[in-house]
């Protein structure tokens, strides 16, 4: 049996897996529960968050399945290979989720990897490719259909972080504040959102989650995203993206995957960035999981 993670700041995705028959792997559950970041959790909460809700999860399942229940009681647990991708697992955090995992489920049946890895893994399978993450933030590697082997460096919205929703949101807080041609923009913003100029300068240097409220811009601009102003913006977003983060790679032979809900949800604009830009796109799709399944399924 295998029990797959996909963990975020926010949620964590479990799929579990059962292989009746040596080539035949069947998802049985599936469920959600907070998120799993071991940078910014200590490891009471993350204990707590896998004794209290991944296992009672599971014990609910055990007793509600019509499975052999020899197969779901105690002896499940041992029985599971662990798979845990995360943002946050960083080389320094992986032996430390490691441990954590370890201490409910059979320690040497755990691996932990990056977020990253799990994009990879999920968009290339075990061929090579180029795998971006575009959310909140955004990230990319190349990978070899085994390794990670070169990454350009995210360094955060601040510094970085092209094509992500943080950096969309200050371009965005930029332009209409700053260049006339955006003031009627600016004007149906802020009357939508009941803020206030004096409002989001609080939000962006004094309150924390800077990030997550510039993100927030995303939903105004896709419902208006039929404005030509606010459409360049959204391309230029991603062929800073393509410059900064996929160029340095040196494979434009090689397609360019996504994952992620600023890639799924303006995938015509990332296309003609992309275009603009001379690369050629992979897939795009919104989540890992589906992926994972499949590459641990085979």
């Amino acid at each position: 049996m295998i029990l797959i993670a996909d963990s975020g700041g926010t949620k964590t995705d479990w799929t579990l897996l059962h292989s009746p028959y040596p080539t035949r792997w069947d998802v049985i559950q599936t469920f959600q529960t907070q998120g799993i970041n071991p940078i910014h959790q200590t490891p009471e909460v993350i204990r707590n968050i896998i004794g209290q809700e991944v296992l009672s999860q599971l014990s609910t399942f055990s007793r509600a399945s019509s499975m052999d229940t020899q197969l779901l009681e105690k002896p499940l647990l041992s029985q599971l290979d662990v798979f845990f991708y995360g943002s946050g697992c960083t080389p320094v955090q992986v032996p430390f989720m490691k441990q954590i995992l370890g201490q409910f489920f059979p320690a040497e049946r755990v691996q932990v990897y990056s977020d990253l890895m799990a994009a990879a893994r999920a968009l290339c399978q075990h061929d090579a490719g180029i795998a971006c993450i575009l959310g909140t933030g955004a990230n990319s590697c190349l990978y070899d259909g085994q390794d990670i082997i070169q990454n350009t460096p995210a360094l955060g919205y601040i510094l970085g972080d092209e094509g992500g929703g943080a950096v969309l949101g200050r371009m965005f807080m930029n332009a209409i504040f700053k260049n006339p041609q955006f003031a009627t923009i600016r004007d149906s913003y802020l009357a939508e959102t009941k803020l206030t100029q004096a409002d989001i300068i609080n939000k962006v240097y004094r309150e924390p989650m800077a990030n997550r409220f510039l993100a927030t811009t995303s939903l105004f601009i896709s419902q208006h995203i039929e404005n030509p102003l606010l459409r360049d913006l959204v391309v230029q977003n991603f062929r800073q993206f393509f410059r900064c983060n996929i160029i340095p790679y040196h494979r434009p032979d090689l397609p360019v995957h996504f994952i992620g809900s600023m890639a799924y949800y303006y995938q015509e604009q990332l296309a003609a960035a992309a275009e603009l830009e001379g690369f050629q796109l992979g897939l795009i799709v919104k989540s890992p999981m589906e992926g994972l399944i499949t590459y641990h399924s085979v």
